[in-house]
């Protein structure tokens, strides 16, 4: 058997057997068709257990389940009305745009009928496990095994239909739009930084310069803010954060987030120690850079003043705002 995925139904690659699983877990509110009393007797967890108990293996490494078990999971008495099921759940297959025979192989065997004579009857038919899920949903919704099915699959639907609108509108951030956030993030965390620096000893705002500058020294191949404004082409006045493109700006918050939790980590105390810290941190952080083939900071070409960028962006907000 041909245990295909069918990228065109939503539904098409989550196992019979896995949704029973997720529908256990669901919030209780979501299960308008469940009883509390049936999830406190364990029905759904014995019902799981038991599906995956019937799974067989064919020789090509495929699992699949034989009807006439499934027929017994669902609580169906008779097998003409099982089959009955099994036959929607062809059609919906086939409505999907799938071939049946490659999730349901009919057994058939020879039976005596009298006389000598013998006949050909359909005696299984073994299931895909995405078989499975199109029989459940084709089942009668009364039985409680059924039903838990059905239900965890329309919710399932709904979230999924969800999540494909949320995918369809999702607009990546632009450079721009990621050098202000990340240049917001370094503002929060730089204050973090100097907090537990002041922990450390590191009081003074010349004292957190100089704690600063360490950082950048490790990071930066020893220059410190002087050298890189140089190696940048920017003025003394320049805030070199304010002119770093989004990949130079997550490595120096990466750099203040973890020295950060270093010096509270391992309590260090006293400048000379913080100092060394931050340095270390900023050496590992260089270090990752290079392994990973990455251009040094110092490389990266100077970004245009994030302030500029700020307003630019500001504008085009309000414009589209009034458009609307």
């Amino acid at each position: 058997m041909n245990d295909k995925r069918i990228p065109t139904d939503k539904l098409a690659g989550m196992a019979f057997g896995e949704a029973l699983e997720r529908f256990a877990q669901t919030d209780p509110k979501d299960l308008s068709t469940a009883t509390t009393e049936t999830i406190r007797e364990g029905a759904i967890e014995r019902l799981i257990a038991a599906f995956e108990d019937a799974a067989q293996i064919d020789d090509g490494g495929t699992e699949f389940w034989a009807a006439t078990d499934l027929q017994k999971l669902l609580e169906y008495s008779k097998w003409d009305s099982f089959l009955s099921v099994i036959e929607k759940a062809k059609e919906a297959c086939s409505a999907a745009g799938q071939n049946p025979a490659d999730h349901f192989s009919e057994v058939r065997k020879m039976v005596p009928i009298g006389s000598g004579a013998e006949r050909e009857v359909l005696s299984d038919v073994l299931l895909t496990r995405y078989a499975c899920y199109l029989v459940a949903q084709n089942g009668d919704s009364r039985k409680k095994p059924v039903a838990f099915a059905q239900t965890y699959f329309a919710i399932q639907t709904r979230r999924q239909e969800i999540r494909d609108e949320d995918e369809s509108q999702y607009i990546p951030l632009s450079e721009d739009q990621k050098r202000l956030m990340l240049r917001d993030e370094i503002i929060k965390h730089n204050k973090r930084l100097a907090s537990a620096a002041k922990g450390c000893g590191v009081v003074e705002p010349l004292d957190f310069a100089i704690f600063q500058n360490f950082g950048y020294k490790g990071l930066y191949g020893g220059l410190d803010r002087s050298g890189i404004q140089r190696a940048k082409g920017l003025k003394s006045k320049q805030n070199i954060l304010d002119h770093m493109g989004s990949t130079e700006l997550a490595a120096n918050l990466f750099r203040a987030t973890q020295a950060e939790d270093k010096l509270r980590r391992e309590n260090i105390q006293g400048k000379q120690a913080a100092n060394e810290a931050h340095y270390q941190v900023g050496q590992k952080v260089r270090k990752a850079i290079a392994d990973i083939g990455g251009t040094m900071p110092e490389k990266l070409p100077t970004a245009e003043d994030i302030v500029k960028v700020g307003r630019r962006i500001k504008k085009a907000i309000a414009n589209t705002e009034k458009k609307k």
